[in-house]
C-alpha cells in the first residue's frame, strides 16, 4: 500500500510556534494594546474652533505673516528658490530669468518712451505738424519692441528646448513680460551681468 501520509501539525501548535518564535525576536502579535474608548478618541482629536487666547493667537499669526514676507522679500533679492513665489519657482523660470537678463531688450524703455509721449502730447497742440511726427516716432518705437519680443520668444523657446526638452506653459511669456520691465526694477532681482547668457 501507498504508505500513510504524516499528520499535519495541528493548528494550534502552529499558532504556539509562532508566538514562541515572535517572542523571542521582541515583536509582539496582535494589536498589543487594548482599544481606546470611542469618548477618549473623540476627545483627543476635538480641537477648539476658537483658540482660548485670541490675542496671543492673532499676534502668533502676524508674527508669521511677517517672517514669511520678509523671508519672500530676501527671495526677491537673493533669488533664493526656496521662498519665491509660485510663479517664479523653477529651473526653466530661473533659466528664462538669466537669460533675459543677460540679453539688452528695448522693451525696458518702452514705459519711457511712453510717458515721454504723453508728457509732449500735453506740451503740444494736437493739431500741429509736430505732433504726427511725435506719433508716427512712438509707433515706430512701439513696432520695434514688438520684433524685439518677438526674437526673444523664438530665441529663448529654442535655448529652453534645448536644455530641458519640453517647455513649461506659460515660461516663454513669463520671459517676455520681465523684458518689457526695467531692469532695476525686475523682480526676482536679476543675478547676471549683462552678456552673461546662461550655459
Amino acid at each position: 500500500m501507498f504508505g500513510r501520509k504524516k499528520e499535519a501539525p495541528a493548528a494550534q501548535n502552529v499558532v504556539d510556534q509562532q508566538a514562541a518564535e515572535a517572542a523571542a525576536r521582541g515583536t509582539v502579535t496582535g494589536k498589543g494594546a487594548p482599544t481606546p474608548k470611542r469618548s477618549a478618541q473623540e476627545a483627543a482629536r476635538k480641537r477648539p474652533l476658537v483658540p482660548e487666547d485670541r490675542k496671543a493667537s492673532k499676534a502668533a499669526e502676524r508674527t508669521a505673516v511677517t517672517e514669511q514676507r520678509l523671508k519672500m522679500r530676501q527671495a526677491m533679492d537673493s533669488g533664493d528658490e526656496k521662498f519665491l513665489p509660485v510663479r517664479d519657482k523653477g529651473p526653466q523660470k530661473r533659466f528664462t530669468r538669466d537669460f533675459v537678463d543677460a540679453r539688452f531688450s528695448l522693451g525696458e524703455y518702452l514705459m519711457f518712451g511712453a510717458l515721454l509721449f504723453v508728457v509732449i502730447s500735453l506740451l503740444v497742440p494736437a493739431s500741429s505738424q509736430q505732433m504726427i511726427y511725435v506719433l508716427g516716432a512712438f509707433w515706430v518705437m512701439f513696432l520695434a519692441v514688438f520684433v524685439d519680443v518677438f526674437i526673444l520668444s523664438r530665441k529663448l523657446k529654442k535655448r529652453l528646448s534645448e536644455k530641458f526638452g519640453d517647455v513649461e506653459r506659460g515660461t516663454v511669456w513669463y520671459g517676455c513680460m520681465r523684458s518689457l520691465q526695467f531692469r532695476r526694477l525686475r523682480l526676482p532681482k536679476p543675478q547676471v551681468a549683462r552678456g552673461q547668457f546662461p550655459a
